[in-house]
Parts: structure tokens; sequence; C-alpha cells
């Protein structure tokens, strides 16, 4: 069982994580601890997911390895994305699943899955 995944981000972009974790995604904003607080970058929490997104001073933004958010409604995702601006890239390479692939405000690469019923 995973507790959380961690992406990286640059000083100073909690306020485009928030708008995008929180404003077009849905996650609520949980407290980082305050022995953390100081270093930067805010933690999210949805339905079965954790993501803590960490300040990393030489940042580039992970293009291949990604978290893979299983979600109901893939199209309804798809939609939210698009209608906030983000790429929707669909890709039917995994039996089993529908999925898409997008980024966040700073290019981290995003996968959205749902199973395919029947």
């Amino acid at each position: 069982m995973i507790h959380h995944v961690q992406l990286a981000c640059p000083p100073g972009s909690e306020a485009a994580l928030r708008a995008f974790y929180h404003g077009v995604l849905g996650l609520d904003e949980i407290p980082k601890p305050a022995a953390l607080a100081a270093r930067g970058g805010c933690w999210f929490r949805g339905e079965g997911i954790e993501l803590h997104l960490g300040v990393e001073q030489d940042f580039r933004p992970a293009r291949k390895a990604h978290p893979g958010l299983l979600v109901a409604d893939l199209d309804a995702w798809a939609g939210r994305l698009r209608m906030a601006g983000y790429p929707v890239r669909p890709d039917g390479d995994f039996p089993g699943m529908r999925r898409f692939y997008s980024e966040d405000p700073l290019g981290n690469r995003l996968e959205f899955l749902e199973p395919v019923s029947g």
C-alpha cells in the first residue's frame, strides 16, 4: 500500500499548484507538518490519493514518471481538464483500462485511468 506520491515543483509555485490540484482537480489541501512547511511546496488529498509537491531548486518536470489516478467517469475528468485549458492525450494501450495523460501547470505528467466495464 502506498501512502503518497511526491512530485517536484520549483520554489514559489504554490499558488499555481493550489489553483490546479484544488481548483481544477478538487483535491483538498492538507497542512504540512510544521517541521516541513518551511521547505515550501504543498500537499493534497483526494479519494484514494495523497500527492505531496516538494520544492526542488533545480526543478525539471516529470515527463515520463507520473502518478496514475484511478477515477470514475473518465470523460468528465477529461472535460474538466480541457475546460481549464489543460491537455488531454488519450492512450488506448492499457488492456482493461481507458486512460489519458495530462499535466499539471508545471509540466509534471499525470495519468487518469478508469477500468473498462464488462
